[in-house]
């Protein structure tokens, strides 16, 4: 059962759905409801296995009667306004296996009976007012693999019966509470753990070298803590440091730890004080060496440094802060990954619109299908890609989620900045009986287009080929601003990155250069080949792949044809019909008309050179970008 609908408050239906004898699920979020859950509730349906009722304005008690829904495997009751104590009750449901009671008002302790949850996978129930000690209990539900405790007023230690849990290898996250103490050495025993929050609480004491046999960590925040002493060599052994939104060094944090020495020079820590030692007299030579060895290392450095740093552009601070996100966020943010919030789909992924309710931000999140042969490779592309780069006009990365689902399958996200506008491809065939785009707003998105390839080819080291560029892939943003995206196809010219790249996929049929169906290697001659095609593709409307292309006639040769007659015989027809009402409104003359037929004309020759069949004749990305400046500049002033 799902539905919306808005009540004062009243929640007493549940009274006529006790006969239901054969329900199953009742999902019922986001539907506005207000007031108490009955007891009532109690005498549902023991099929009942699926109960949501997240996002509503629900408040008081839990009642007790909840307990009886023995048949239970999925309980969602987060983001509601529940207060009191979480009723000890909850302990009958054994064959529960995710309990989301996050952001609500609970208080009091955690009831021991959690502890009877053996199925357990997921239990939230951060953002709370909970209180007392964490349950050394927890230690029995031996499937648990997450567990946020954040956002509470727990104190006291860590029970070391939690961090036993090999099954434990999700989260665990105890931030911002009153906790205390020092760090169990048993922390070690994660090993299979990706992310571990333990920021903003009071632990004190040394970091146990122990915890360098996490090697499975993502995330690692001690941020806001009492710790002391250096900064235990065993973190080497952790993933860390990568660069931009992929970096593990972003997701670790040793922050507002002001007793805390030594580590990575990344972590800005001081200097451990290290103790005197007798001075001893060393050989000449010696000292030379040393001395001159170190100088020259370091003179190397700056050279290689220097060299690197005019050819990339300027990356953002360190300081930049990366959201973090789990399976369960995004399983939230996007309805639970509805048929509603999809907005795309291809081979190797879905795309799905969400909120972050954490951070209240509009996204699309591009879930990837592993089941599906070269998935996993793409996904691996895409973030090696994303990771090396930032410009204007590619689609802004926000993280990356690499986690497992709650059937225990593996599971990987990309989110990204969503884009109001849709795609290039939706207002070429899609709006255009409602929405045109004019002459102006073409070459603009072209310029766009070809200022990301511009720097993805000539500014990035090592350049990167995006091997896939098609209409579909071109973003548009409030202000219509063009943004290339899907990098899962992404090669690195000159390195052994490619090697991570989906082996045996060369882009999209029409868009594809035609020397990738012999074989050849990528290069940047391909994307200025897909460049051409697109421009084609804006200016006459039609697809490489149109009916109309039959007998050896393709797009390239149909635009070399009409630049011997009347370029505006194969315009897009929304273009021309634009273009018609322009020339009426602004009483264009025909020295201006003149103007605007030549300018196409000139487009059509940018788009005819850079599509020729062979990769040397091809025109190059600078010019065809600075070509497309030149016509907009003469546009703009007719």
């Amino acid at each position: 059962m799902y539905g919306f609908q808005e009540a004062d408050d009243d929640m007493k239906f549940i009274d006529t759905l006790q006969n239901c004898s054969k329900l199953e699920r009742l999902d019922l979020r986001y539907c506005n409801f207000k007031g108490l859950v009955p007891e009532s509730i109690g005498n549902l349906s023991n099929q009942v296995r699926f109960l949501n009722l997240q996002g509503n304005q629900l408040y008081g008690n839990l009642p007790s009667s909840i307990g009886n829904l023995d048949g239970l495997t999925i309980l969602a009751l987060d983001y509601n306004r529940f207060t009191g104590k979480i009723p000890s009750t909850i302990g009958n449901l054994k064959k529960l296996q995710i309990g989301d009671l996050s952001d609500n008002q609970f208080s009091g302790p955690i009831p021991d009976a959690i502890g009877n949850l053996s199925l357990l996978i997921t239990l939230d129930l951060s953002t709370n007012r909970l209180e007392w000690h964490v349950p050394s209990i927890l230690g029995n539900c031996h499937q648990l693999s997450e567990l946020y405790l954040d956002e509470n007023n727990f104190s006291g230690n860590i029970p070391k019966q939690l961090l036993q849990l090999s099954s434990l290898n999700i989260a665990l996250g105890l931030s911002q509470n009153n906790m205390s103490g020092s760090l169990p050495k048993e922390v070690g025993d994660l090993k299979m753990l990706t992310s571990l929050d333990l920021s903003d609480n009071r632990f004190s004491g040394n970091i146990p070298s122990s915890i360098g046999g996490c090697t499975s960590l993502l995330l690692l925040s001690l941020k806001g803590n009492l710790f002391q002493g250096s900064v235990p060599p065993s973190l080497g052994f952790l993933r860390v440091p990568g660069i931009g939104v992929f970096a593990n060094a972003s997701a670790f944090s040793v922050l507002g730890n002001s007793k805390l020495c030594g580590g990575l020079a990344e972590l800005g820590l001081p200097k451990c004080k290290e103790k005197k030692k007798h001075k001893k007299r060393f050989p000449l030579f010696l000292i030379i060496i040393l001395i001159a060895s170190p100088l020259f290392m370091v003179l190397c450095f700056v050279y290689v440094w220097c060299k690197k740093k005019k050819s990339q552009p300027t990356q953002s601070s360190t300081d930049e802060r990366f959201m973090k996100v789990s399976y369960n966020q995004l399983l939230k943010a996007t309805n639970s990954f509805s048929e509603a919030n999809l907005i795309g789909k291809g081979g190797f992924s879905s795309v799905y619109k969400g909120i972050l309710h954490h951070e209240d931000r509009l996204v699309a999140v591009k879930v990837i299908h592993l089941q599906n042969p070269g998935a996993h490779k793409s996904f691996i592309s895409e973030c090696e890609a994303w990771k090396s780069i930032r410009h204007r006009n590619l689609l802004k990365i926000i993280t990356s989620c690499s986690s497992v689902d709650f059937q225990g399958n593996d599971f990987k996200a990309l989110v990204y900045e969503f884009m109001p506008n849709g795609s290039l491809h939706d207002w070429l065939h899609l709006n255009a009986s409602t929405s045109t785009l004019n002459l102006l707003q073409r070459i603009s998105i072209l310029i766009d287009v070809a200022s990301a390839l511009d720097y993805l080819h000539n500014h990035c080291l090592p350049a990167i080929v995006h091997c896939d560029l098609k209409p579909s892939n071109i973003l548009l943003d409030n202000d219509m601003v063009a943004h290339v995206g899907d990098f899962g196809l992404a090669r690195f010219l000159g390195t052994d990155s490619n090697q991570n790249s989906t082996s045996g996929i060369r882009g999209t049929i029409g868009y594809a250069a035609p020397e990738y169906g012999g074989g050849s290697e990528m290069a940047s001659s391909g994307d200025v080949y897909s460049f051409g095609i697109l421009l084609l593709e804006v200016i006459t409307g039609k697809t490489p792949t149109d009916n109309i292309f039959t007998g050896g006639l393709n797009l390239h040769k149909f635009a070399c044809m009409v630049l011997l007659d009347h370029v505006t015989d194969v315009v897009a027809d929304d273009l021309v019909h634009f273009l018609q009402e322009d020339a009426i409104a602004t009483q264009c003359t025909l020295e201006n008309a003149k103007k605007t037929e030549e300018c196409l004309s000139s487009i059509v020759k940018i788009g005819v050179s850079c599509s020729v069949d062979s990769p040397p004749q091809r025109m190059n990305i600078e010019n065809a970008l600075h070509e497309l400046q030149q016509i907009l500049d003469t546009l703009q002033n007719i």
